[in-house]
């Protein structure tokens, strides 16, 4: 079992930076893919991020390419995301998601982080 917590969202100016955390506990990253997801209110669930823990492989949604990066920490065992440049539409729910291989919905979720983006 693999519990997921999200940190560091809140409340930041259009054109400012934000980073959040993942943090695992009950066993490391080791061969998960770990992502982030966005959610909106009556929305679906859009991928944003993911990194492959083994070789730190990322890839990012069109949306966010040249502003957000995933980065992770071996030695704390967390999954960072570092987002620069947010815009208002940034603004939603930020999911953290471990895959130890099965699609996403099936993967572990943390509770998610409020990220808000005032113009």
């Amino acid at each position: 079992q693999v519990r997921l917590v999200e940190s560091g969202g809140g409340l930041v100016q259009a054109g400012g930076p934000l980073r959040l955390s993942c943090a695992a506990s009950g066993r490391t990253f080791s061969s998960y893919v770990v992502g982030w997801f966005r959610q909106a209110p009556g929305e679906e669930r859009e991928f944003v991020a993911a990194i492959s823990w083994n070789d730190g492989s990322a890839n990012y949604a069109d949306s966010v390419k040249g502003r957000f990066t995933i980065s992770r920490d071996i030695a704390r065992n967390t999954v960072s995301l570092q987002m620069n440049s947010l815009k208002p539409e940034d603004t939603d729910v930020y999911y953290c998601a471990a895959n130890p291989g099965v699609a996403w919905a099936n993967a572990y979720w943390g509770q998610g982080t409020q990220v808000t983006v005032s113009s």
